[in-house]
């Protein structure tokens, strides 16, 4: 299949913004009468043909002549007897004399078409697949494309397989490659070829095997029923059978000759044992094909059609469907005999696991023997990645008769693949495990597998029942697994935001005995969620490491049940001692662990710190199950220390880690962090677009913490752009007290910022209980900035002027020992305005311009314009004026202008600006008279065009 899989009539494409602008603009100008040009080129199955029939359909211009020459012509020029016997059909003409032919030019061309098309209307030439056309008319073709008559306009929309698309025929033509589609666009197109509810753990792994191919999406989808769709019963394996390859790609491999597609099968073979790997051992592949009897040079064939590139070193395909075509595109038994050739010519005494892969994927039945081999050479400890441990102890699990040593093999396979990043291979290897019956310690640890997959890309409540049965099943028998799994039971009740079920998980239970050796050699199954930020005891420079007497485990686990509890200063003496360890420590897990535990000290540099040492241990041993997470915990640490700069590269980073781990629950709290960093940036759209995919994922998953910190992003940005009702609107439910509010965790964060909305917007009486709970919380040192954020919160209810100034400037003071430059900034501002009202310009100006210089240095703009206007309010000249029209207006016209453009009513501006509703409809109706608007709508688009740079009215 050559064309995009299309539903329905007419033809529907999927994405293709940029492919269908380009043949959009060919039609611009075939309309001005001019000829134009178009090749697209792509691999089979990405929709080059359904591109082409698309542009056709919707061609009115003039005629449209499509033509294929017919199969087996072998005359010179039959392509171009073909399209003019095309031309001849569309009005019905006697078919023309093979005419074309030496002599004859591109020239001559359109003015052959014109004997059939004799109207003025320019025709659309549509040749689908021109690669397989004759050289000759190939060469007319492009010449023609190349050399537009300008008195007879022609428009040539050409397709080609890639792979030839550089050809010197068509070398100059405008060329436009189509790549697979991205999950959006392949969604939309699952969607509509299935027309029913699709198990959301099922698409992903659709989508994964498809890898952007729209024919081989077709072909999934056809093959799989609707309970299979919704995830009632298990998927066929494998999903993509060779025949259906083989009907999108067999006309790639079909051409070459069979000693090449016979390597080319060995070099799939050869790839087999780990896919995930780049490229095949290109010296064992060769000294196969050279016991095989066939000449290294066969392989040119395949690098001449760009199926494979060989650099010395490795064999790698184009695509990894073209690799897998190339291995399920012949029987069985040619595959196991490719398996026992390789193992034959591999160098058993160095490459032992590898030789035995080889030799159980060219078994045909249960064996025994061969499956122990393969579990003692992929044992811990031996050299070999964890995707080759894990094909080996999925393999072994085939050829095992016994059903409960199979399920062991296949959930350690599993938690191999966990462990090296590919969720969705783990999830399909636990699948299997399911039909078995096992004993307590096998369940055990098939449960702590499966919770740890859903806890970082599913339900979270599923996770924390799946991890407290794995505990329950391990405990007598593997007590270091059982507190792993509930250490992951924890970090699933945190992400959800129940604090009981935290501490359920934490309950004391027997440790397993402190090992001498604290450092592991594998990489970890758990790690901790971060934690809120606690104020504790002060850092210092150079802790000791405790005595080897304190288990960091026990350490950890009493610390944060005790926090958890409300109990801060008992928790600290523990938790100190877990942060000071991190400074001599190696493994990640503890180190993550040493990073929440300085949160909740409120050592927010240890925490960084930590962090950091953590993901240098992480990349140093490539655990990619593990580096999003702590890239998750380094992005917080550091928006929690007002980095916003670093904050965002490592979000950023993790974010791509974890789509990569398959790990959307991580990928949720990363956009969550993006979204508050947007907050500070003032970027409004990327403020919506990390927030809503944060929730998107969040929601469905029950991860409340994710849920809280985008609310609070969203309700931050508003408070930026003057939309008070709209701020506290989105933190009044997340930080009442009562069920259904945020997360335990979050909401005492995100409070200030509930109350600076709540005053703004009028609500003072709950503004008022808000404050006084937040004191509560503050008294128990639980954040370093809540000290001056609560006098800046008692300063916005005060009853009194006096009390109001007091209050201001001792919150002040307390940030000059927090270090938090935007949050100082934000009460400077808060202060400024609040003096400017009190009608004290001088002190006002002092506070506003600390507070621009502040924003400034945050980079945060928006925040920066806000206290500009507050100071062009107090007269202050150096603060420039807006641009264009909105330059007439007066400081205070102008913020109310802005107001209502943002949607606010007279009231809601009123209160916000503190002055009456009466003076906002003298001021508006002035605004209208300077600017010549007669409506909020009309106001409202003159303000977005004065401030995005747009020209004014």
């Amino acid at each position: 299949m050559t064309g995009q899989t299309t539903v329905g009539s007419p033809c529907r494409i999927y994405g293709r913004t940029t492919e269908t602008a380009a043949v959009e603009a060919l039609s611009d100008q075939l309309r001005s009468r001019r000829g134009g040009a178009l090749l697209l080129a792509a691999e089979p199955g990405l929709g080059r043909s359904a591109l082409l029939t698309r542009a056709a359909d919707e061609f009115t211009l003039g005629p449209v002549l499509r033509a294929r020459p017919l199969p087996h012509d072998p005359r010179p020029y039959g392509g171009i007897h073909a399209l003019l016997c095309a031309a001849a059909e569309e009005w019905d003409a006697a078919p023309p004399r093979y005419a074309f032919g030496r002599g004859s030019t591109a020239a001559d061309l359109p003015e052959l078409l014109r004997q059939y098309a004799p109207g003025d209307e320019p025709p659309l030439v549509c040749v689908d697949d021109v690669h397989l056309w004759d050289a000759p008319s190939r060469a007319v073709l492009g010449a023609a494309a190349r050399h537009p008559d300008p008195d007879r306009p022609l428009g040539l929309l050409l397709t080609i397989t890639e792979h030839r698309a550089d050809e010197p025929d068509f070398t100059g033509l405008p060329l436009v490659r189509l790549g697979p589609l991205d999950d959006s666009a392949a969604t939309a197109l699952l969607h509509d070829l299935t027309g029913a509810a699709v198990d959301t753990s099922v698409r992903a792994e659709l989508l994964s095997e498809a890898e952007g191919n729209p024919a081989v999406l077709v072909a999934l989808a056809q093959r799989l029923t609707p309970d299979e769709l919704g995830g009632h019963r298990p998927l066929p394996r494998p999903l993509v059978d060779g025949a259906a390859l083989w009907a999108t790609f067999g006309s790639r491999l079909a051409p070459l000759p069979a000693p090449t597609r016979h390597l080319l099968l060995l070099a799939a073979a050869a790839h087999e044992p780990d896919p995930e790997a780049a490229g095949a051992d290109a010296a064992l592949v060769l000294r196969a094909a050279r016991e095989a009897g066939l000449d290294p040079a066969a392989l040119d064939p395949a690098e001449t059609a760009r199926l494979v590139h060989h650099d010395g070193h490795r064999v790698t395909f184009g695509s990894s469907l073209l690799r897998r075509t190339a291995y399920t595109g012949v029987p069985s038994s040619q595959r196991r005999a490719a398996h026992a050739l390789l193992a034959t010519v591999i160098d058993a005494d160095r490459y032992l696991l590898r030789h035995l892969l080889h030799l159980a994927l060219a078994a045909q039945g249960p064996d025994t023997p061969l499956a122990a081999d393969l579990v003692a050479a992929a044992a811990p400890g031996t050299p070999t990645s964890g995707m080759e441990r894990s094909a080996a102890l999925s393999r072994a699990a085939e050829l095992t008769a016994h059903e409960e040593v199979r399920t062991a093999r296949l959930t350690a396979a599993a938690e191999y693949a966990r462990l090296a990043g590919h969720s969705r291979r783990a999830r399909r290897l636990l699948a299997a495990t399911r039909d078995g019956t096992s004993p307590d310690t096998v369940h055990g640890r098939t449960e702590l597998v499966r919770g740890s997959l859903a806890l970082r890309d599913g339900p979270v409540g599923d996770a924390y029942q799946a991890l407290l049965m794995a505990a329950e099943r391990l405990g007598p028998s593997d007590a270091e697994a059982a507190l792993e799994a509930r250490m992951e039971a924890m970090d699933a009740a945190w992400a959800a935001g129940d604090a009981d079920a935290c501490l359920s998980a934490l309950a004391e239970t027997p440790l397993p005995a402190l090992p001498d050796d604290l450092t592991v050699t594998e990489a970890p199954s758990a790690a901790v969620p971060y934690a809120p930020a606690r104020h504790g005891s002060h850092v210092r420079s150079d802790p000791p490491v405790p005595p080897p007497s304190h288990d960091p485990r026990r350490d950890y686990r009493t610390g944060l049940r005790t926090a958890l509890d409300g109990h801060l200063s008992e928790a600290a003496p523990a938790l100190r001692r877990v942060v000071d360890r991190a400074l001599h420590d190696d493994d990640p897990t503890r180190l993550l662990r040493a990073g929440v535990a300085a949160l909740v000290l409120g050592d927010i540099p240890a925490a960084c710190r930590a962090n950091a040492r953590a993901l240098a241990v992480s990349r140093a041993r490539g655990l990619a199950a593990l580096t999003p997470r702590i890239l998750e915990h380094l992005a917080y640490a550091e928006l929690r220390a007002g980095r916003h700069a670093g904050a965002r590269a490592h979000a950023q980073e993790g974010l791509r880690a974890a789509h990569r781990a398959g790990q959307r629950n991580v990928a949720a709290g990363q956009h969550a962090i993006l979204a508050l960093v947007a907050s500070v940036e003032d970027d409004a759209a990327a403020v919506a677009v990390h927030a809503g995919a944060a929730v998107e994922i969040a929601r469905p998953h029950g991860l409340l913490q994710t849920i809280t910190l985008a609310e609070w992003a969203s309700a931050r940005a508003d408070l930026c752009r003057g939309r008070p009702f709209e701020a506290a609107a989105r933190l009044g439910p997340l930080t009442r007290p009562g069920p259904g509010r945020g997360h335990f965790a979050v909401r005492m964060l995100a409070l200030p910022c509930f109350v600076e909305a709540a005053v703004m917007s009028g609500a003072t009486t709950e503004a008022g209980a808000a404050v006084e709970e937040f004191a509560r919380w503050a008294a128990q040192g639980a954040d370093p900035q809540a000290p001056a954020q609560l006098d800046r919160c008692r300063a916005l209810v005060a009853p009194s002027d006096d009390t109001a100034d007091a209050h201001y400037a001792l919150a002040l003071t307390r940030h000059d020992t927090a270090h938090g430059d935007f949050e100082r900034a934000r009460t400077q501002l808060l202060y400024g305005k609040w003096l400017r009202r009190r009608r004290r310009p001088a002190e006002a100006k002092n506070r506003l311009r600390d507070a621009l210089v502040a924003f400034e240095r945050c980079g945060a703009p928006a925040w920066a314009e806000q206290t500009r206007a507050e100071l062009r309010a107090t007269g202050d000249a150096s603060a420039p004026a807006p641009a264009g029209g909105l330059a007439r207006l007066t400081p205070q016209q102008l913020r109310i202008a802005r107001s209502v453009a943002e949607g606010a009513t007279n009231r809601e501006v009123a209160l916000c600006l503190s002055v009456s509703p009466r003076t906002v409809d003298h001021h508006l109706r002035n605004v209208f008279a300077l600017l010549g608007v007669r409506s909020r709508t009309e106001l409202s688009r003159l303000v977005h065009h004065a401030e995005t740079g747009g020209a004014q009215p």
